[in-house]
């Protein structure tokens, strides 16, 4: 079995050496990609966008060589025999300059991946390419409603009600806006966020349900900062810590190298894996905040401090109690952690297939923690416990959450990308792969 790098490991390595000669650097340029979006404090939900624009360029740019998709933007044209490997890098890369001109080592990294390429007319239409994929994916996205930032004040302080945390600054609720972005990949009217009611898994159960109490109770005893061995196992606490500095662009990006590399996919079928994968992780993402600041639940912290307020008989309050992890500071209905790794996984799951992979989930920001996986449902399901076992949702929070983002990858998946003939990689399929 080949050695699996973590993503961090793997940039240090590109641009600290030459790239070899038949490497693939779509695989290459998306860990740079993701490396560069952490390092320069982007959050998961911006990662989301940008990793979203960033695949898409190197898609759309080897698309416009290889043809073996139906095009995203179809504006794109290709010099006769292009280089898809230069049109991929010079797409990568020029995106990334275009929004982080001060990142270090883009430019150390274009030329050695360059450096790799043989030169003369072929490298130097494939650059073309990219770059023109580059520009015009960058025009698409100017406007999308990604700024500026925006806030929410809550208007009320009933039972229920979404108040202000610990991490929240003054002005309110965090990235208001982001409810507001334009999907990639489901059609919608600039300005109409109509597209979102068919994905909608419904409201938050009533705060006088069975339901509800069941998992108040849930993340009260296993949640709180002061659980013991016995309410959250080691097991549970380290992937609590693991996801809380993992975001799902990391992880799936991670996952999706790893398997490609086992499943040895060509340049071409990497280039839309990954461009799907964002598409669907950024428009689950827009969805579940639209949700967030639609219904306005109570995060945990705010409703266990509350218990004895909500109606509920079996909810006793604990005022004491304190996440085992920092809350965000935005609603808590749906867990958008809980949409963007579902629909990452989704579209993973229809593209290589459910299960049989090798993944290894490492962070060099949590030394000493390292998880395998062979199906990505597993990583789903650890991403679901860690947001409750670290004490910040409700696990209604995460199922509506991965509802969502199964919905949208599946939306996604099926109408974005097709294959130029409609007969699909060796083991995609529309019912969801093997």
């Amino acid at each position: 079995m080949k050695r699996v790098l973590t993503s961090i490991t793997l940039v240090a390595l590109i641009l600290c050496s030459p790239i070899p000669a038949g490497a693939d650097v779509v695989l290459d340029w998306n860990a740079i990609a993701v490396s560069t979006l952490v390092s320069q404090g982007q959050s998961p939900f911006a990662q989301a966008r940008f990793m979203a624009i960033t695949q898409l360029a190197v898609f759309e740019a080897v698309n416009a060589i290889t043809g073996d998709y139906k095009a995203y933007l179809g504006t794109v044209a290709a010099p006769v025999g292009a280089s898809a490997d230069a049109a991929a890098v010079a797409a990568a890369y020029y995106v990334l300059k275009n929004y982080f001109p001060l990142a270090p080592n883009l430019d150390s990294a274009y030329a050695a991946s360059l450096a790799a390429i043989p030169g003369g007319s072929a490298k130097s239409g494939g650059i073309a390419t990219g770059q023109a994929a580059a520009a015009q994916m960058i025009m698409l996205r100017l406007g999308d409603g990604s700024s500026p930032p925006q806030f929410y004040v809550p208007t009320s302080v009933a039972p229920g009600v979404w108040q202000l945390t610990p991490s929240c600054p003054a002005a309110g609720g965090i990235n208001l806006q982001w409810q507001n972005i334009t999907p990639f990949g489901v059609p919608s009217v600039p300005g109409d966020q109509a597209w979102i009611a068919q994905f909608v898994p419904g409201p938050p159960p009533a705060l006088t349900s069975n339901r509800y109490a069941r998992d108040y109770n849930e993340v009260k005893t296993v949640g709180n900062a002061s659980s013991d061995l016995t309410e959250r196992p080691q097991d549970r606490a380290d992937v609590a810590r693991f996801y809380a500095a993992s975001s799902p662009t990391f992880v799936f990006n991670l996952a999706a190298r790893q398997v490609a590399t086992a499943e040895g996919s060509s340049l071409s079928e990497n280039a839309r894996a990954l461009a799907l994968l964002n598409m669907a992780a950024n428009d689950s993402s827009v969805a579940a905040f639209w949700m967030k600041y639609h219904y306005v639940l109570w995060r945990p912290e705010t409703a266990i401090h509350a218990g004895d307020l909500d109606g509920n008989a079996r909810t006793d309050a604990d005022p004491t109690f304190v996440p085992y992890i920092l809350t965000p500071c935005f609603p808590s209905y749906p867990s958008i952690h809980g949409s963007a790794g579902n629909a990452a996984a989704e579209v993973l799951r229809r593209i290589f297939g459910a299960g049989g992979h090798a993944i290894t989930m490492a962070n060099a920001a949590l030394p000493g923690l390292t998880f395998h996986y062979t199906r990505f449902k597993q990583i789903t399901d650890d991403i679901s416990d860690a947001r409750v076992y670290g004490g910040i949702h409700f696990r209604f929070d995460q199922e509506a959450g991965a509802d969502l983002g199964r919905d949208i990858g599946t939306y996604v998946y099926k109408h974005n990308l097709r294959p130029a003939n409609e007969g699909g990689g060796r083991h995609e399929s529309d019912d969801g792969g093997r």
